[in-house]
């Protein structure tokens, strides 16, 4: 036992003096080795870190280290900018041959988000825009997100709108008659006139929506006289001249037209004619004053315009004020063009009136007609006396001397009478108007009845 006992203990000294030997000594002679080691070291360090240099060197390392880390996280924090783009198209993807799609807005406001450099970057690289892709929906209302696609990705953007709801029609087409229209006339040399435009075509197409078609009420092509080089009388072919529909209300129509222009042979003319000036005094002369002559420095005048409207003119009439005149005057009037006519060869006209003395003249058994009766109706005096009336004609002893029945007209107005039995007023024209009519019977009774 006591042997036993003897070889244990023996092997467990050989295990620890091998340890000792391979481990524990190497060991402890390395860590001796570096502890004398980090002692030298220390020692330089000591007197290397004491120098001002040194200290100075290594301080703006560490200033230089900390600028570096702070400015690296200020560009991300705090150089953050915006900067908004009005007003960008939106474009969309769809078979425009069988669809229509409403509610998509024309233009889009984008804000980009990100460091100024890469803004300026983004704003001058190429970008696709605003787009949807509505391929595959079909009619009928979609909510629908709009894109921007920018190839910096270093940016951040919103869009305003980003999100609108669509509707898609069926595009459906009809064929409609072509008018036109004349615009900016005025721009026109005021002796010429366009009296006639020959469309290339008397039909177009329109395509859109149906209840958008039913909504055209014409379709008319716009003929700009601006845009007609040097217009002159004659022919005259214009190009390019765009369409536009119109509802009922006189409001375009947002449909597409096939063809979008037309061409024109337009036809320019200068219709002209020389007609009487008739001198037309308004208001009553001072008391016992009339109009011996009334002299102007021309007759005749030629006017230009409208064929129709130069065709239907038989003379200018020019007003002169002379309420209240007693003495000789001579008036300085400007022209005014009647309805249609776009130039008179003359601006303006003098007219000296002379006064005189007034006399009077009476005329009697003058015949009152009746006039603007309408075509269903007839009238009659109700007695002999309403049939005529005695007219009291004044002016000057020269102007009235030989007046006769055959210069006057005695009327009475019945537009606004019907049926039935009226005390009507009674008024008198003459073919002189320097001369003033009246008459002594101021009423009559007539009985209008129907045909």
């Amino acid at each position: 036992m006591k042997k036993t006992d003897n070889g244990i203990v023996r092997f467990f000294r050989n295990v620890l003096l091998f340890f000792d030997k391979w481990l524990i000594t190497p060991l402890t002679k390395l860590i001796l080795k570096l502890m004398k080691l980090i002692k030298e070291l220390t020692k330089n360090f000591d007197k290397v870190s004491g120098k001002k240099s040194t200290l100075l060197i290594v301080s703006l390392l560490l200033a230089f280290g900390v600028f570096f880390v702070i400015d690296q996280e200020s560009n991300v924090m705090i150089d953050q900018y915006a900067e908004i783009l009005y007003d960008r198209p939106v474009s969309a993807i769809y078979n425009e041959e069988l669809y229509v799609v409403e509610g998509l807005p024309k233009t889009v406001d984008i804000t980009l988000i990100g460091q100024r450099r890469h803004i300026f970057l983004a704003k001058q690289s190429p970008s696709k825009g605003v787009s949807v892709d509505l391929t595959g929906l079909k009619p009928g209302n979609h909510r629908v997100t709009l894109k921007y696609t920018q190839r910096l990705k270093s940016l951040d953007y919103k869009l305003d709108p980003s999100n609108v709801t669509v509707t898609i029609y069926e595009k459906v087409s009809e064929n409609r008659a072509l008018t036109y229209d004349v615009l900016h006339q005025e721009a026109l040399d005021t002796k010429l006139y366009i009296s006639n435009a020959e469309i290339d075509r008397g039909e177009v197409i329109i395509k859109g929506a149906e209840y958008k078609l039913k909504e055209v009420a014409s379709v008319k092509a716009l003929l700009d006289v601006r845009n007609i080089p040097n217009p002159k009388a004659g022919d005259i072919t214009v190009k390019d001249i765009p369409l536009v529909a119109y509802n009922n209300d006189g409001k375009i129509v947002d449909v597409e037209i096939v063809p979008k222009t037309v061409s024109a042979n337009v036809t320019i003319t200068s219709p002209s004619k020389e007609v009487p000036i008739r001198i037309i005094p308004k208001g009553n002369l001072a008391f016992g004053k009339s109009i011996k002559s009334m002299d102007a420095n021309m007759s005749k005048i030629t006017v230009y315009g409208a064929a129709d409207a130069v065709e239907k003119l038989e003379q200018l009439e020019v007003e002169i004020d002379v309420k209240g005149l007693d003495r000789d005057k001579e008036f300085n009037v400007t022209l005014k063009r009647p309805k249609g006519i776009t130039e008179l060869s003359s601006k303006t006209m003098t007219i000296k009136v002379t006064l005189d003395n007034s006399s009077s003249k009476e005329l009697e058994n003058i015949p009152v007609g009746a006039e603007n009766l309408a075509s269903n109706l007839k009238v009659q005096a109700l007695t002999e006396a309403d049939r005529q009336v005695t007219v009291v004609v004044k002016g000057s002893e020269d102007a009235i001397k030989d007046i006769s029945a055959n210069d006057i007209t005695a009327y009475v107005d019945l537009s606004n009478y019907g049926v039935g039995e009226h005390e009507v007023e009674v008024k008198v024209t003459g073919t002189d108007l320097k001369l003033s009519y009246g008459s002594k019977t101021k009423k009559i009774k007539v009985r209008i009845t129907q045909k």
